[in-house]
């Protein structure tokens, strides 16, 4: 069957993995690209979606039968507590124009990406499914977190008026190539990446904040991007699907900086600040059940080779990566 699937926030992290996976895949594989089917990675260049006007023009060029919407205003910490409602209103716009133009161009269906800060901040463990409403996200970000699981609602609504096949996926922590190095804005896995090199280069310290005891649960964005993969062609329920490694795949932020110093060749290793402050939560797992169940099988990719696949890719394309230097 042709298919044209128009990828939004198609030139960020996780769309550059599924051009990825969708170009290297090999023929016969579950995530390979499959005959008739055209694939759209459109960036914020191509529309900008808060804008109608732009998001109608942008499905009318390329007609999509499937749309994996990405895009979204996203920022660091300072920027989430600091612009609450521009988070709030930009990424509603965003998410309802797609939704919207999805259903009035008779788009197949739509997968839109959330995240796990759409959770409660006072939950029980793991989080779950069913758990997204359950009370209000934490403070410090309600601005993006309510936009987000605003697409939950919006995607039953649709699903109930109009019959659309409107869905979604939360992914966890998020790494690998083409991610945000930028130590403004970056998460952790890159930003720790970034500052091990610049001490490397420089011959400085190697400092970590806390004492890196939080546990988290990392997912390689190209072991995402098959998941993104697999629920367009198979998944097609309105509830949402958490996306994450097993629970028992936790793993410290201690051992994160320890093994990047192992893949850098880093000789001095990671000086921990030790300040319980800069921690974070210890924990907050999420459960895979529900996707292990749906897919039945999935290798994901060993935490260390995925971090050497992602420091290998910052050390070829330093000069175009997204860090903060200004000549990217």
């Amino acid at each position: 069957m042709s298919a044209v699937i128009l990828v939004t926030g198609g030139t960020g992290l996780v769309g550059k993995a599924i051009e990825y996976v969708i170009e290297n895949e090999p023929q016969g594989s579950r995530f390979a690209k499959r005959p008739g089917e055209k694939w759209i990675f459109a960036s914020s260049r191509d529309a900008d979606l808060r804008d109608p006007k732009q998001t109608l023009e942008l499905f009318e060029k390329y007609q999509p039968t499937h749309v994996i919407h990405l895009a979204a205003l996203v920022g660091g910490l300072f920027a989430n507590r600091e612009r609450k409602a521009t988070f709030l209103r930009d990424n509603m716009l965003i998410n309802d124009n797609v939704l919207y133009t999805a259903r009035i161009k008779k788009t197949r269906k739509v997968i839109s990406c959330l995240s796990t800060c759409v959770f409660p901040d006072k939950i029980d463990y793991p989080l779950t499914e069913e758990k997204v409403h359950l009370g209000p996200p934490h403070d410090s970000n309600f601005g993006y977190a309510y936009a987000k699981r605003m697409v939950d609602v919006q995607n039953h609504a649709y699903k109930e008026e109009f019959g659309c096949n409107f869905t979604s996926a939360i992914p966890t922590n998020v790494f690998g190539p083409h991610d945000n190095f930028d130590l403004k804005h970056a998460h952790v896995i890159p930003a720790l990446i970034h500052k091990c090199y610049l001490a490397k280069k420089n011959g400085t310290p190697f400092k970590v904040m806390g004492d890196g005891s939080p546990l988290r649960q990392f997912i390689y964005s190209r072991d995402l991007a098959k998941l993104f993969i697999w629920q367009l062609r198979e998944y097609d329920d309105v509830e949402p699907v958490i996306f994450s490694v097993d629970e028992d795949d936790e793993i410290s932020i201690r051992d994160v900086a320890n093994t990047i110093v192992k893949v850098m060749k880093y000789d001095a290793g990671a000086q921990f600040e030790n300040e319980p402050n800069d921690n974070g939560q210890d924990r907050k797992p999420a459960s895979n059940a529900k996707l292990i169940k749906l897919i039945s099988e999935f290798k994901f990719t060993p935490f260390e080779d995925a971090l050497q696949e992602t420091v290998t890719w910052f050390l070829d394309n330093y000069p175009n990566a997204r860090t903060g230097h200004g000549s990217n």
